[in-house]
């Protein structure tokens, strides 16, 4: 099955599913079209809730594609790509539309920022996390801001510093990055689905309105995000960073 990323209106509620046969990786084709399909949802007057998600039954998302990853072989290559979860991250951030976010298994690195991104996440029992950018070398400098901000620096660290070890869904849960988990996909999206309508019957203008407070601070991340993805962009290319992804690789 090929990757894409696609979206859907029905009844005010907007869904996004992105797809990548590895794991749902993010090259940087798929990093644009997320994109694009969150600032087109955000503006439809039609669409009321926004509910973001991945296909397959295994990884939610496995973070940034290491066959682009290794590619790399200069610094402005290596800042566009990590701009591009930088994108992701700000187009939710500036949706005036909530984001719900529907985390069904695995979330590492990009997977990560893009459930701390959201404005109210459901997630399994298989949902666990790892942050094991540190692992290859780089960081999670792109993200850091919105999973420092949704759980706080102490359990930032924690996951940053303990690079290849995954957190169970309920730590997630413990530390605000998950709101709800469930013990089958099937509960998850009956109770996502029952929000997603209450949101769809709500006040949109109040509704925009309390984005603008959820994400007061945040004002200046276009820039700050964009020097982070500089700063992965340029470890990148180190001899350390390359090996260590290539080790990564051949597992």
């Amino acid at each position: 099955m090929e990757a894409y990323v696609k979206s859907t209106i029905e009844n005010g509620i907007g869904t996004i599913e992105f797809f990548h046969p590895q794991s749902n990786s993010m090259p940087s084709s798929q990093l644009r079209n997320l994109v694009e399909e969150i600032n087109n949802l955000s503006k439809n007057n039609d669409v009321k809730v926004i509910i973001l998600k991945s296909g397959g039954e295994k990884a939610f998302c496995a973070g940034a594609s290491f066959d682009e990853l290794i590619s790399i072989k200069d610094f402005e290559t290596g800042k566009t790509f990590f701009s591009g979860f930088a994108n992701v991250i700000n187009a939710m951030r500036k949706s005036p539309k909530l984001i719900i976010a529907r985390i069904h298994g695995k979330a590492v690195g990009g997977g990560v920022g893009i459930s701390c991104a959201a404005d109210y996440t459901f997630a399994t029992e298989n949902a666990s996390v790892k942050l094991s950018e540190l692992a290859v070398g780089i960081g999670p400098f792109v993200i850091g801001p919105v999973v420092e901000k949704k759980i706080g620096t102490s359990s930032f660290a924690q996951l940053a510093i303990n690079a290849t070890e995954f957190y169970s869904a309920e730590w997630a849960r413990e530390k605000n990055m998950y709101q709800d988990v469930y013990e089958t996909p099937e509960e998850m999206d009956a109770e996502i689905d029952l929000l997603a309508e209450k949101l769809a019957q709500s006040n949109p203008e109040a509704m925009a309105k309390l984005k603008e407070i959820f994400w007061k601070g945040t004002e200046h991340w276009d820039s700050l995000l964009s020097e982070r993805a500089a700063i992965s962009g340029n470890l990148v290319l180190s001899d350390f960073t390359v090996n260590a992804i290539n080790r990564f690789k051949s597992k």
